[in-house]
């Protein structure tokens, strides 16, 4: 068997949910989200989801491919789960999206949002053709002829990577704080200023927009909360 790459324990974010202390290494994350801001699919099975006591009973599960992520199967136990990934366990009926509080939670998400994610397009450039390349925050790349800025948001329907709606990054959307103190707060956007954006109504807080990311016009377009 083909040993996992090891982290030390010490060393991990500080908002997984393993011991620290009794054991030296745990497992490193892998795939397209920052290692910083994604959970290995083991902790996940093992340790949030409680599904399996030891490393070795998680990567059994996930070995068999009894995991989905965004409609693949992922036996790498390996893999980084990261913002907005839909986790789904057919056996079980159950579907669960990964979002930005305290470092990662997962809400259990209707039969109808199993198919459904929302990516931030961080990139694009022009290919022949007059298609478009959209490179998104979870690392996938959405082909089109539509005309869509940096920072917007897609709603996705996977596996297929159909758009199934715009969210402009513009004044009046809601939008997710992902990472720094305000990571899961959703309110609405009130002001844009260069790489700066108030956020609230009433009461207003700033945050950098790199940390932002769109989720809805009137209303969050998914199960956030």
């Amino acid at each position: 068997m083909k040993k996992l790459a090891k982290l030390k324990r010490l060393a991990a974010p500080k908002w997984w949910p393993i011991e620290k202390k009794t054991k030296k290494f745990t497992v490193s994350p892998r795939g397209p989200h920052s290692k910083k801001l994604s959970l290995p699919l083991l902790i996940l099975i093992r340790d949030v989801f409680k599904f399996a006591e030891t490393g070795k009973e998680s990567r059994s599960i996930i070995k068999k491919g009894e995991i989905l992520v965004d409609k693949r199967k992922i036996k790498d136990p390996k893999f980084g789960i990261g913002i907005f990934d839909v986790i789904e366990i057919p056996a079980l009926k159950k579907a669960w999206r990964a979002i930005p509080k305290n470092g990662l939670s997962f809400i259990e998400i209707p039969e109808k949002e199993k198919n459904l994610k929302i990516c931030k397009i961080i990139d694009k450039k022009t290919l022949k053709g007059n298609k478009t390349q959209l490179n998104m925050n979870d690392g996938r790349n959405v082909l089109t002829k539509e005309k869509y800025s940096t920072q917007d948001s897609l709603l996705i329907e996977l596996p297929e990577q159909k758009i199934i709606d715009h969210i402009k990054f513009e004044k009046g959307s809601i939008a997710m704080v992902f990472e720094g103190k305000n990571a899961g707060i959703i309110a609405k956007i009130k002001e844009i200023e260069k790489n700066r954006v108030w956020l609230g109504e009433e009461k207003t807080f700033e945050v950098p927009k790199k940390l932002l990311i769109v989720v809805g016009k009137e209303k969050n377009a998914i199960k956030l909360e």
